[in-house]
């Protein structure tokens, strides 16, 4: 691909963007969000050749910045919001042991049960491995604790039959809880809370998720017409999915006119987690709707080598209700293999977590996919991507047991 230059589209340059940042699920404050943009940006001018200052947000909101981007002579401010529901996620990860083990049996169950777990295998391995890893681990957990437990029981139950099983089951309840305070270095519990959030209703959101999402699709609304060039809406992880319904549901009412332009960008997306379970007929519907609009632009971004992601899955196509007319996404990768140093990829290769949050980050090798010429340079998505092909390797094939739509 050619690169793009502004001269091309010199009439279209955004002076003024908005950008909606949509987590994935992650109960850590959203400061995070804007301490990884701020090293991160730095790091990526100083890689490309461009500037990019942050300073506190000019606009409403729980929280945001704001970012001036100077990039090939032109200046764009932007406003950055995170939308946040990490306070949600907070609620649904505050459970007990044995809680947490009963929600293991029903996420098993809701996914095994519903035949998704088979059809995602086959998809990719990488997403199902995340998938399955927090399973095993608290079975294993869960095994070493009894058989400590039973060990340290039938020794003290040479002085007591009685002692012994209250000693073995002191043992194993105090594992368990050693367990789950190391949890902040393998992510067993986070993952489980997380798969288990997807699945406790079968893909439909909770009534509480529904309520911050109409939020949400309220203040996108509201920057549609406070003048600005470009809203730009960012789904990160789960929040792809959040995004993907809050879009539908604001085109569905009708954007107020004028309006800026409209663009959505997909990182890392599962939504496939989601949208294979028999209950997703509101996403599977949205993911219909969305797919063949012409009042917004929709850029999908993964790489195969992030593994937590469905990566060059078109989540339309793959879901199975893609339209006569479908137009988006346009499924792109980020080829963190080729965007990064071969001394950097080996760095970053094993570290998972990491590299799903590497769409975030600087490239140091960086291709025609770069965050902070996104949502803080002159171009819209639109023009960014106006000629850019769809990845020649995405899936596209229906694989989805569930089709029906709300």
């Amino acid at each position: 691909m050619e690169p793009i230059t502004l001269q091309a589209f010199s009439d279209q340059r955004v002076r003024r963007r908005r950008v909606f940042y949509i987590p994935g699920y992650d109960p850590i404050h959203p400061r995070r969000y804007r301490e990884l943009y701020r090293k991160e940006g730095q790091a990526q001018a100083q890689i490309s050749g461009y500037e990019i200052a942050l300073k506190p947000k000019k606009t409403g909101g729980p929280y945001g910045w704001h970012v001036t981007g100077t990039m090939d002579g032109a200046v764009t401010e932007a406003d950055v919001e995170v939308l946040v529901w990490s306070d949600i996620v907070k609620t649904s990860m505050a459970r007990g042991i044995l809680a947490t083990y009963l929600q293991l049996l029903r996420t098993a169950y809701a996914y095994i049960g519903s035949g998704a777990l088979f059809r995602l295998a086959g998809l990719r391995k990488g997403p199902m491995i995340a998938a399955l890893y927090p399973i095993v681990f608290l079975l294993a957990e869960l095994l070493l604790a009894c058989l400590a437990g039973w060990g340290v029981g039938e020794l003290v139950a040479y002085v007591h039959p009685a002692l012994g099983w209250a000693a073995g089951l002191g043992v194993i309840w105090v594992l368990l809880r050693t367990f789950k305070r190391w949890d902040n270095k393998v992510f067993a519990y986070y993952l489980m809370h997380d798969y288990a959030y997807s699945a406790q209703a079968g893909g439909a959101n909770p009534p509480e998720l529904e309520a911050r999402m109409t939020a949400f699709r309220l203040s996108i609304r509201d920057a549609m017409t406070a003048g600005f060039d470009e809203v730009l809406v960012v789904g990160h992880s789960s929040g792809a999915h959040l995004a993907v319904s809050i879009l539908a549901d604001l085109l569905r009412e009708g954007l107020p006119a004028p309006a800026a332009r409209l663009g959505f960008l997909s990182l890392g997306q599962v939504v496939p987690m989601m949208s294979f379970l028999p209950k997703a007929q509101r996403l599977r519907a949205d993911l219909h709707y969305l797919s063949a609009r012409d009042d917004l632009v929709w850029v999908d971004v993964t790489a195969p080598g992030d593994g937590c992601a469905f990566a060059l899955c078109d989540p339309v196509a793959v879901t199975g209700v893609s339209p006569p007319d479908k137009r988006w996404p346009l499924v792109i990768s980020a080829a963190f293999s080729q965007t990064l140093s071969p001394a950097r990829w080996k760095q970053l290769r094993w570290k998972f977590f990491r590299l799903h949050f590497q769409y975030l980050c600087a490239f140091d090798r960086p291709g025609d996919y770069d965050y902070f010429q996104i949502t803080a340079g002159p171009l819209s998505l639109a023009d960014r991507y106006r000629d850019r092909a769809p990845s020649k390797s995405r899936i596209t094939r229906p694989v989805s047991g569930y089709r029906d739509m709300a």
